[in-house]
């Protein structure tokens, strides 16, 4: 079965996208390509346990294992060598994607406390945008009796929009909640 969101981007949101920016050809819209889930977990130099909690925690929110990632240079101030595992990371696309994304707008970013929606200024200037979360325990596929460090987390949304505006647009379709700022963005 099909995700929801996916359904949704075919039949709603690819038109609706289409006319307001006036074009006709469907593979000339911006669309979703991928959504990165990252953690650094700095404590990982100290103790390997972090690193093991981190990455059986993001294996639950993402539904699939995640690769651990390691430092590229040595750095003596954070007692860092280089080839040293300090992070995971998860890529999603297909269905896993549309879920994940289903399940931040109406489950995860709602439970963030004092949440008034995410900035509409954090694109790259090519139409992707990243979404810090201080806290991975706002998802409630986790039990926090079992996850007790608090551990923030980096989403990266990939899209093949050519801008930030049509990449707003595209997030903002498929339901991202952004504040509502007085004056638009550049």
């Amino acid at each position: 079965m099909a995700a929801r969101l996916r359904e949704k981007f075919n039949n709603e949101i690819r038109p609706a996208i289409g006319e307001k920016l006036g074009r006709k050809n469907v593979n000339s819209l911006p669309k979703l390509d991928k959504i990165v889930l990252n953690m650094g977990v700095g404590s990982a130099t100290q103790d390997k346990k972090d690193l093991a909690d981190a990455s059986e925690a993001m294996a639950l929110i993402a539904g699939q294992k995640p690769v651990i990632t390691k430092a590229r240079k040595s750095i003596a101030g954070f007692k860092l060598r280089e080839g040293q595992a300090i992070g995971c990371k998860v890529t999603l696309r297909g269905d896993r994607m549309y879920e994940f994304m289903d399940r931040l707008f109406t489950l995860v970013l709602p439970r963030v406390r004092d949440f008034r929606g995410v900035s509409s200024k954090a694109f790259d200037g090519n139409g992707n945008y990243s979404l810090g979360l201080n806290e991975y325990l706002v998802f409630p596929e986790l039990n926090p009796d079992k996850f007790v460090r608090s551990q923030g987390m980096n989403i990266v949304f990939v899209t093949t929009a050519e801008n930030n505006d049509e990449g707003r647009e595209l997030l903002r379709a498929f339901g991202m909640p952004f504040k509502e700022d007085s004056k638009q963005e550049n």
